[in-house]
């Protein structure tokens, strides 16, 4: 299997290499050359086969070039540690809750995914350190930096906005120390993605060390977030109805992995890709016309994108064609305070708290269920509450108890370092 870049001015490579690369020359995202659809007789029979198994088929077609079965069976078995639980609130609604991993974040299943691969091509060939370099805008850090922690020949740096991630999601990312080092940017998180991208196409750079990523732009962070949605169909199958997902959407990873589960041959129809008041994409759902613009922070900080870079990568699924998109995905925006609204619902109506950005994807599940009432709906709690803890009590006056993997960063020390542009972030990276 060959990964190929979207921008078309690069050679195409192994999922190693694009891996290890992170972004191609040219500077576009990899992309699969052909995606297989597994047999039909996988979907029939889903029920009775395993989580690691379904994860197993789902992915092998990507990656056995590159990880033999043995290797790649115990990656999938050191990410797959937690549970995915689906739990029903309204008669057609559900919530696929993804917060069930070490930073209680939907990020964990690709980040550790990415770790154990990185962590296998290290060992394989006793290669030149590779140093992790990640923009944040509010749980990708904390995924990778857990996910990376103690991984022998790997460094990480990471990058989030200063005073825009919340005090947990900080905490996370800034105290763990050995090979984890976090850098507080003076701006947004377009800024530090943009960093980020800077940074793979500065050449002197490039000849002092080797530079992959770690978001969702990376095929090993990107792809293995569609076990997900193969698990929720396995749980929701029972149901015999139409079923959708509704997605919360920041940099669109996330749904565009279920789109790929879709690809495969997964019986869903439809997506729904939630936004906060960052809103290019849903204006694009109306106009067919994409015109990025600065985010805007909002209580929703993990979608505060104003550039999504895996958009791409949906549109070429659909080969481009907007009507074709227009059939499988819908796309809304809400304000802060209709999130809020969400939120007080679910914790009235349903004695569920949810984080804002799930809030955000009941919000969006329910405005598409008013014209399509016969669906089954499915949202994705895609970070505990409590990670968001301020803005939850503050909207629903009730304060969630604190998991254990929360309490034991509550206590530690930020470690971060300050810089205000990308020559600051050049000169720390030539340094260490």
């Amino acid at each position: 299997m060959k990964f190929y870049s979207l921008n078309k001015q690069a050679t195409a490579v192994s999922f190693k290499e694009a891996v290890i690369n992170g972004i191609a020359p040219d500077r576009g995202l990899y992309f699969p050359e052909s995606i297989t659809p597994l047999p039909q007789s996988f979907f029939s029979t889903i029920e009775d086969i395993s989580y690691h198994e379904i994860a197993y088929r789902a992915i092998e077609q990507f990656v056995k070039e590159d990880i033999p079965e043995e290797t790649l069976r115990k990656i999938i078995a050191s990410v797959l540690d937690f549970e995915f639980p689906l739990v029903q609130l309204e008669e057609n609604v559900a919530v696929l809750e993804l917060f069930h991993g070490p930073t209680m974040a939907f990020k964990d299943v690709g980040a550790r995914f990415m770790a154990g691969c990185l962590e296998y091509f290290s060992q394989e060939e006793k290669t030149q350190e590779v140093t992790v370099l990640v923009a944040t805008s509010g749980d990708t850090g904390g995924a990778v930096a857990n996910g990376f922690l103690g991984v022998k020949g790997v460094k990480v740096v990471i990058l989030y906005p200063s005073g825009k991630v919340s005090e947990i999601q900080e905490r996370q990312l800034t105290t763990l120390g050995q090979n984890i080092t976090a850098l507080e940017i003076d701006g947004t998180f377009d800024d530090c993605q943009k960093m980020v991208k800077t940074a793979f196409l500065d050449q002197d750079l490039l000849a002092n060390m080797k530079l992959t990523s770690a978001n969702s732009i990376n095929v090993a962070r990107w792809l293995p977030q569609l076990f997900y949605f193969l698990f929720a169909y396995k749980e929701a199958k029972k149901q015999h109805k139409e079923l959708v997902f509704s997605v919360p959407s920041g940099n669109f990873g996330n749904v565009c992995a279920g789109m790929v589960a879709q690809t495969l041959g997964m019986p869903v129809p439809h997506f729904i890709a939630a936004t906060n008041i960052n809103d290019v994409v849903p204006k694009f759902m109306k106009n067919a016309s994409y015109e990025p613009k600065p985010s805007h922070a909002t209580i929703s900080n993990a979608m505060d994108v104003g550039d999504p870079s895996n958009f791409i990568r949906i549109q070429h699924l659909y080969q481009n064609n907007f009507k074709t998109l227009s059939k499988n995905l819908s796309s809304f925006s809400f304000s802060d305070e209709e999130t809020r609204e969400g939120m007080r619902k679910l914790y009235k109506a349903c004695d569920y708290v949810a984080d804002p950005h799930g809030a955000v994807a009941y919000l969006g599940l329910k405005k598409y269920q008013k014209q399509h009432p016969n669906t089954y709906g499915i949202f994705l709690e895609t970070a505990h509450p409590v990670k968001f803890l301020e803005v939850v009590e503050d909207t629903i006056k009730h304060s969630p108890e604190i998991p254990l993997q929360i309490q034991k960063v509550l206590d530690k020390e930020k470690k971060s370092i300050a810089i205000k542009t990308y020559n600051e972030l050049k000169v720390y990276l030539m340094a260490h």
